[in-house]
């Protein structure tokens, strides 16, 4: 299709949803037949792309779309609830849009040249979706597919696919801002490295302390092997032991090293958030049960699924181009971890 028509095709959804009185997302659905929308309004929908001669699109209806999983998200799976969430946004869409989910695991290296050619050998698989993966030969091997595909929590660094990922950078932005207008200066950063995701948060943790004027050296970052809370509360122990408490405040990449850090902390004998405050992001449903219950940042983890299922249908529509990054904004939540800075337990020694 030439980009006038595309162009076109863009203005005639905006002239649609102008006449009809409605959001363009509400014609995009009426138009292709989901669930969700009145009877009323996808009729006047439907008159309406008539009356401006605007080609109606095929339903996505018993269409098949591929969901490939990688070994990191399946492992998160089974220990945490964040994969869980996404994929129950990504089944309940499914639903609604009357299309079947074929889960395709990642394990070993060289299941990304499987997993691709079966997709492009079956016809009757219209896109696909990638959870979790960073990996270029998958990421490459997806951009030559020939048919749509949309990263899901995860993103292409040279926009060769389109992807959906919460707004990683802001969420830790503004959870260190609320540190820092807590008082916080010294706010340590525990992490798993290795996601580009996890790297946002990084970022976005730099950036909240130097726009206040604080510098975010190297010895405020603390990496932990692996998301597990009993490693994260080892990796804060060992750092007080080893160079005292040197931080007045903790913010974790992912509530599971929270939890961590705040067993590890309350077994060296201090009170969060009394001496330290801890503040995870994510908003794992457990994190309301901790003690103290864990400030934290929601990630929108089912509508994550749901918005990369509703892209990709609009790409197997024809009406999702160019590629795109869709980010999903992320809000505080305020619970008991977070208390104004309390800066007589900071020390170099152990305690």
């Amino acid at each position: 299709m030439a980009a006038e028509e595309k162009k076109g095709r863009r203005t005639r959804l905006d002239d649609i949803a102008a006449r009809c009185g409605v959001s363009i997302s509400t014609v995009s659905r009426a138009l292709a037949g989901e669930k969700g929308v009145r009877p009323e309004i996808r009729k006047l929908v439907l008159e309406t792309a008539s009356a401006v001669s605007y080609a109606l699109p095929a339903s996505v209806a018993g269409k098949k779309v591929m969901l490939v999983a990688s070994g990191v998200a399946m492992i998160d799976y089974v220990r945490n609830q964040f994969t869980l969430y996404v994929l129950e946004g990504l089944n309940a869409r499914a639903a609604a849009l009357g299309i079947e989910l074929a889960m395709r695991p990642i394990a070993d290296k060289g299941d990304e040249a499987r997993v691709v050619a079966e997709m492009r050998d079956d016809p009757s698989f219209g896109g696909m979706l990638i959870l979790t993966v960073d990996e270029e030969e998958m990421l490459a091997a997806a951009a030559d597919l020939g048919k749509p595909v949309v990263l899901v929590n995860s993103d292409d660094p040279y926009m060769r696919l389109s992807s959906v990922t919460p707004c990683n950078r802001s969420a830790a932005f503004i959870a260190a801002e609320r540190l820092i207008k807590a008082g916080h200066e010294r706010i340590l950063f525990m992490l798993r490295p290795g996601r580009r995701t996890i790297e946002r948060r990084l970022e976005g943790w730099r950036d909240a302390l130097q726009h206040h004027g604080l510098t975010a050296n190297d010895d405020l970052v603390l990496e932990v092997e692996d998301w597990l809370p009993e490693l994260g509360a080892e990796a804060v122990t060992r750092l007080v032991r080893e160079k005292g408490l040197t931080f007045t405040a903790i913010l974790t990449a992912g509530d599971s090293l929270a939890n961590g850090a705040v067993r590890g902390l309350q077994a060296m004998g201090y009170a969060v958030p009394q001496d330290i405050s801890v503040m995870g992001i994510d908003d794992l449903p457990q994190s309301a049960f901790l003690n103290p219950p864990l400030s934290t940042v929601h990630i929108p983890m089912r509508e994550l699924g749901a918005t990369a299922l509703d892209l990709l249908r609009d790409m197997m529509l024809g009406l999702a181009a160019p590629r795109r990054r869709v980010e999903l904004a992320c809000h505080l939540v305020e619970r008991g971890s977070v208390a104004a800075v309390n800066r007589v337990h900071v020390a170099t020694e152990d305690r």
